[in-house]
C-alpha cells in the first residue's frame, strides 16, 4: 500500500508537528460522495490525538511492520459550524526500523466528520526529530467530499522512541497530539 502524504495546493503551508511516515501511514480510502455543501469561507480548525500501533514492535533491525493509525479530532471550530469532531483510520504494512522512521511520504487520507460526510485529501509529509518528539507536518488539498478544493495542514507530534525501546521486542505503540487546519 502507499504511505499517506499531503500535496501542497495553492499557497505553501509550513509547520512542525506530526510523526514519522509510519505514523501517517497509508490506506486506500473508500470513495466519498461528492460534496453537496457550499464552500465554507471560514477556516476549519480541529484539535485531537493520533495513536499508532506497530505489530510486531519496531526494532533497530528493519522488518515488515503492520501499522494501525487512529486519529480523533475532539474539538473542531469554524466552517459553517456543523463540523464539531472527526477522525481517520488507516492500516498498512511498512518495511521499517527505528533508524528510518523519518522518511517522507505521499498518499491519500480520508477524514470522516460527525456530520456523516467525509473529506479525502492528497497529502505529503516528512518527519523531523525535535526535542524528544517526532514532528510531522502534513500538507495537501482536499480532492473529494466536504471542503473540496481547500488546502489542509495537519501537524502531528509523537514521542520519539528511545534507544532502549528499539532493543529487544521493540516499541509497539505511541500516542500524541495533532491539529488540522483546512483553509
Amino acid at each position: 500500500m502507499k504511505r499517506s502524504a499531503v500535496a501542497v495546493g495553492g499557497k505553501r503551508l509550513r509547520a512542525l508537528a506530526l510523526v514519522a511516515a509510519v505514523v501517517c501511514g497509508a490506506a486506500t480510502p473508500a470513495p466519498a460522495a461528492a460534496s453537496a455543501h457550499p464552500r465554507e469561507s471560514v477556516l476549519l480548525q480541529c484539535q485531537g490525538t493520533e495513536s499508532v500501533s506497530y505489530e510486531p514492535g519496531v526494532t533497530l533491525q528493519p522488518r515488515p511492520i503492520h501499522v494501525t493509525v487512529d486519529g480523533r479530532f475532539t474539538s473542531c471550530v469554524g466552517g459553517d459550524g456543523t463540523v464539531k469532531s472527526g477522525g481517520y483510520h488507516e492500516e498498512f504494512t511498512l518495511d521499517t526500523g527505528c533508524n528510518n522512521l523519518l522518511e517522507g511520504f505521499r498518499g491519500h487520507r480520508t477524514y470522516t466528520w460527525n456530520t456523516g460526510d467525509s473529506s479525502t485529501a492528497d497529502i505529503t509529509g516528512s518527519s523531523t526529530a525535535v526535542a524528544g518528539q517526532v514532528v510531522t507536518p502534513v500538507t495537501g488539498t482536499v480532492t473529494r467530499g466536504r471542503f473540496h478544493g481547500r488546502n489542509l495542514l495537519q501537524l502531528i507530534s509523537l514521542p520519539q522512541p528511545s534507544a532502549l525501546q528499539c532493543l529487544g521486542r521493540g516499541f509497539t505503540g505511541v500516542t500524541g497530539v495533532t491539529t488540522l487546519t483546512i483553509s
